[in-house]
This record gives C-alpha cells, sequence and structure tokens, in this order.
C-alpha cells in the first residue's frame, strides 16, 4: 500500500446473502514491504472446493497471521446483518492479536466500512456490542478480492471454514440441502423452507419464504 503501512490485514466476507447459517469475517496479516507470492490465490468464489480446501494449509504458512470469525443466524436476528459483520470481524481481529505481529490498517473488500470501531446502532436500533469494531485505520476498496492477495487469501479462509459449519449441519437438517447450497437462497432451499418450516439455523427475520403457498392458497380463493 502507498499508506505508508507495512503490516497490512487484508478482510473479506461470506454469507452475508444466506439464509441460514452464519455470516464469517477471515482476515489475513501480510507485510507490504516484502510480500510474497502465492500461486492460485484468487477470489473464493473463483476457485474450486478442491482449489480453496488446497490452499488453506498454504494461506497459513504464507501470512504472517491469520483467523476467522463468525455471528450466528440468532445474532444476525437480533442485531442486523451490518452490526453481525462487524462481530464477525471483531471475533476474527481478536484472535489475531494473539499474535506477535500486529495489523496496523485494515483493508476491507467493498465500497462500506462496518468494520471500524463506531457508536452508530445497527438496522434494528439494538445497540452494538460493546469493544465491536477495530480501532486501527480501515481503508475500504472496491473488488479488493481481485487485486490483493491478502484478502483474496481471507476470502478463501473464510469460505472453506463457512462451508464446512454448513456441511456439518447439513448432516442434521438434509432437508435444506446444506451441503449443496451452503444455506444460500436457492429455489429448492426456500421450497424446503416452505414444506419443514425454518431450523434454529435460519435468519427469521429475513424472507425465508418461496410464497409459493401464499400463492397456491390466494388461487384456491379466487377459483
Amino acid at each position: 500500500m502507498e499508506s505508508g503501512f507495512r503490516f497490512v490485514a487484508g478482510a473479506d466476507e461470506v454469507g452475508r446473502g444466506a439464509l441460514a447459517g452464519p455470516v464469517t469475517v477471515g482476515m489475513v496479516v501480510v507485510d507490504a514491504s516484502a510480500q510474497k507470492p502465492l500461486a492460485g490465490v484468487k477470489d473464493s468464489k473463483l476457485l474450486s472446493v478442491a482449489e480453496r480446501e488446497r490452499l488453506v494449509p498454504l494461506i497459513k504458512e504464507w501470512s504472517l497471521a491469520h483467523a476467522v470469525g463468525h455471528a450466528s443466524a440468532a445474532e444476525i436476528d437480533a442485531i442486523g446483518i451490518m452490526a453481525a459483520l462487524q462481530l464477525a470481524g471483531t471475533r476474527a481481529w481478536e484472535q489475531m492479536q494473539e499474535s506477535p505481529i500486529r495489523a496496523e490498517v485494515v483493508l476491507l473488500d467493498g465500497n462500506h466500512d462496518w468494520l471500524s470501531a463506531k457508536g452508530q446502532l445497527s438496522i434494528f436500533d439494538q445497540p452494538l456490542p460493546a469493544g465491536a469494531g477495530v480501532q486501527v485505520p480501515v481503508q475500504t476498496m472496491i473488488k479488493a478480492d481481485l487485486q490483493c492477495l491478502s484478502v483474496a487469501a481471507a476470502s478463501v479462509l473464510a469460505k472453506v471454514e463457512r462451508d464446512a459449519i454448513l456441511v456439518e449441519l447439513d448432516g442434521q437438517h438434509a432437508e435444506f440441502g446444506w451441503k449443496v447450497n451452503k444455506g444460500y437462497a436457492t429455489a429448492a432451499h426456500r421450497a424446503a423452507i416452505d414444506q419443514f418450516g425454518p431450523s434454529q439455523w435460519h435468519r427469521k427475520s429475513w424472507k425465508l419464504s418461496s410464497g409459493a403457498s401464499s400463492r397456491l392458497t390466494g388461487a384456491m380463493g379466487k377459483a
């Protein structure tokens, strides 16, 4: 970076738009003055499952520090998605404070800084958790996961860890197809919610139903 900071944490989130499971934030610290290349790392969405899993141990060895934090579906319902992103990011940040290398700045994918410590309220007007957010400067960058190796590496760590959570939960709720859809809003996932109702892992403050039942009821009423 041209800002003069040496130790930079790249950060990215996964799971923001899912219907079920946590929202997850990955962070990876690099030395901007002597960053080494790492072949194959790019935005996690552009990699296959096998490629992402192969890269995880390489990223952990390559980085100076790394962490992944989560905020649960229940926490998303309680404080809203933006505050939950900040909470997950704070948890990742706090894990990295155990490392002797401390990031001086965070490079965050996107155009909105949801990670800095602020006194603002969430979208549900609930106070944010005490101590949430990071105290160092946060620099946002659109498409940073395509341009910055640290951010791309963070996205891989976050994606692999969150996917593993959803695969494990699929063992309890195979009817929702989480092993395949990872909690996202596929037609089959919404249809399963219509049929079985939401689980404890669904974000109940979100629109979960496909609306098929209400449309069918309305059509029958007009017949």
